[in-house]
């Protein structure tokens, strides 16, 4: 396996803070929001997503934590650690997740989103998308496109858990 960066730290940061614009041209009503981080690196994308909305509008909007795997239908687990505070009903949640690739964990997502309550509306927001969908899924925000085979490998770290933001292009050899 050969090992590529090609987002770094700035890049990164540089893509979050345009999802972050994005998200405030797009919704009129902010305080109407809520974050929903699938875990475990969508949280911490979404945690600072939370901070630029509240460096640039001085909102506190609300994130929330979801677990895909009780909902996947490839992985059973019974332990549920969804942590959402926040009522979601009536309201606009934006999914965010680090890496989009098939749609199943987003399909997961809102499932368990909509076991919770009934949203207003649902977004999805991603830091990179890397193609190959087998459900029919869409981020509406984007960080960067990056295609790729299915016998390469998207790796984000995030320095809050892995001590550095990077994200990493693994080729099969």
């Amino acid at each position: 396996m050969r090992t590529k960066e090609i987002v770094d730290e700035m890049t990164m940061k540089r893509a979050i803070t345009r999802i972050t614009y994005e998200i405030i041209e797009r919704n009129k009503n902010l305080d109407k929001i809520v974050l929903a981080g699938i875990k475990t690196r969508g949280v911490f994308i979404a945690r600072r997503i939370q901070e630029r909305l509240k460096q640039l509008e001085g909102i506190e909007v609300p994130v929330g934590e979801l677990d895909t795997k009780p909902f996947r239908d490839d992985v059973k687990v019974e332990e549920d650690t969804t942590m959402m505070k926040a009522d979601i009903n009536d309201r606009d949640v934006i999914l965010i997740d680090d890496v989009l690739y098939t749609g199943r964990t987003i399909r997961a997502a809102i499932d368990n989103l909509v076991s919770l309550g009934r949203p207003a509306r649902v977004s999805l927001a991603v830091l990179v998308d890397r193609g190959h969908r087998e459900l029919p899924i869409r981020a509406d925000y984007v960080g960067k496109n990056i295609p790729t085979s299915r016998t390469e490998e998207i790796i984000v770290h995030m320095s809050e858990i892995d001590g550095q933001d990077t994200v990493l292009l693994l080729e099969a050899n």
